[in-house]
This record gives C-alpha cells, sequence and structure tokens, in this order.
C-alpha cells in the first residue's frame, strides 16, 4: 500500500543518514533499459530505454579488500517499441517508462593499483518499490496522428502477503521488483565510474507468477560516476 511504500522509502533514508560522509558518496548517470521477451531471458535490443539514476551509495570496509555497498537509487526502467518509418502513412512508437526507488546491496572485491587507486567487481541482490512512471503511445494510421500519455498504474501490493498481490489486474503493473545486480568499476579518492547490470527476476504484470519463466522482467545497464563526500 501506499503508506507501507513511505514508511520503506523513509526507514532506507534514516538508515543512510548515520552513515558518516566518509563512506558516502553521490552517484549518479545513464540507464539503458529493457524487458526480457523470451522464455530464458534475453531482450530484443531495438527496444532499449534510454534513462538515468541518481542516488547515494555508503561503503562499509569488511575485511582487507572486501567491503559492503548498500545504496538508495531513484531509477527509471522500462522498454520502447516502434513499428514502420516516421515519415510512412502508418506508423506506431510505444514507449513505458516506470521510475522506482531501489536499494541494491552489493559485496565488493577491491584490487589496489596504488595511488589510491582500486578497481572493483561485485554482486548482490537489489528490492524497488514502484513510484511513478508515464506509458506514452504516438504515431500514424493512414495518415491521420495520434498519440497518448498515461500515468503508469502500479498494484497496491502489501509484501507482507507473499501468496497474494492486492490491486492486480489487467494493465497494472507490479509495484515491487526485485533481482540481482553485477558492478564493476575503478575508484579513485575521490571520484568513482562503474558499470552495472540489474537482472529482474520479478514479472512487469500484476497477478502474475514471477517464477514461471522469465518473459516481461527488467533488464537494465548503469553507467554511473561517482562523487566521494
Amino acid at each position: 500500500m501506499i503508506t507501507r511504500k513511505r514508511i520503506l522509502v523513509c526507514l532506507a533514508i534514516f538508515s543512510f543518514s548515520q552513515v558518516s560522509a566518509q563512506q558516502v558518496r553521490l552517484q549518479g548517470g545513464l540507464n539503458l533499459a529493457n524487458v526480457s521477451v523470451t522464455d530464458d531471458g534475453r531482450v530484443d535490443d531495438a527496444k532499449t530505454l534510454t534513462s538515468f539514476h541518481a542516488g547515494i551509495v555508503a561503503d562499509f570496509p569488511l575485511a582487507g579488500i572486501f567491503s559492503i555497498q548498500p545504496g538508495l537509487f531513484f531509477t527509471g526502467k522500462g522498454t520502447e517499441s516502434e513499428s514502420g518509418d516516421a515519415a510512412s502513412p502508418t506508423y506506431f512508437r510505444a514507449e513505458s517508462n516506470p521510475y522506482y526507488v531501489e536499494l541494491p546491496v552489493n559485496f565488493v572485491f577491491k584490487l589496489p593499483l596504488g595511488s589510491g587507486t582500486r578497481l572493483f567487481a561485485g554482486a548482490g541482490p537489489y528490492l524497488a518499490v514502484g513510484v511513478a512512471g508515464k506509458n506514452k503511445v504516438e504515431g500514424k494510421y493512414l495518415g491521420v496522428a495520434f498519440s497518448s500519455e498515461q500515468d503508469i498504474e502500479f498494484s497496491d501490493d502489501d509484501p507482507t502477503t507473499l501468496d497474494y498481490e492486492e490491486g492486480a489486474g489487467f494493465g497494472i503493473m507490479k509495484r515491487f521488483d526485485y533481482g540481482l545486480n553485477g558492478t564493476a568499476g575503478i575508484e579513485g579518492k575521490s571520484m568513482t565510474f562503474s558499470v552495472n547490470y540489474g537482472l529482474g527476476l520479478a514479472k512487469l504484470q500484476s497477478g502474475s507468477n514471477s517464477s514461471e519463466n522469465n518473459k516481461n522482467k527488467h533488464r537494465v545497464w548503469s553507467f554511473s560516476i561517482g562523487f566521494k563526500l
């Protein structure tokens, strides 16, 4: 429910407020988002949607070259599709761009290169809650133009009821997304550059069984730059 969504976000923000500034970096960048279209999880590259992400990452050293890095992001996902040519009498383009508040937790290995520079790589789970987004359609049919834009409607799912999704229905998107992350990059004294891949495990359609197959799940490449506080 909306109230629970706000509670989850507030708890995440509170937890980050307890971290010292030396352990936190601001991070943002480009997303190349898509949605799987086959049972084995593959995507159609032509349907890649450009979006963005922005947020903060904390870095907690564990032992030696290992760290745990929880994050809190506002991030865009989704997909687009196109049929025909924009100059032809019949043309169609659709875009779905949901936005999430996402909490990834990556376990990271760091390799020192000298002069305060390190290569890093890691992986971990993520949990996300849908908060906004748009579905857009535009095109022409026999030369007559049309277009529409609607807010994405999310289900009012209660995450504590694991066997039931409240508010499910046709055309409604699941509010909660979850999956796995992979990340790699280079870290300097004040900046980081990284590449991340998000492998969604939850189906987008409300009321659907996420474990049934891999169709219609988020796939996101992210390219980030971070600034240490």
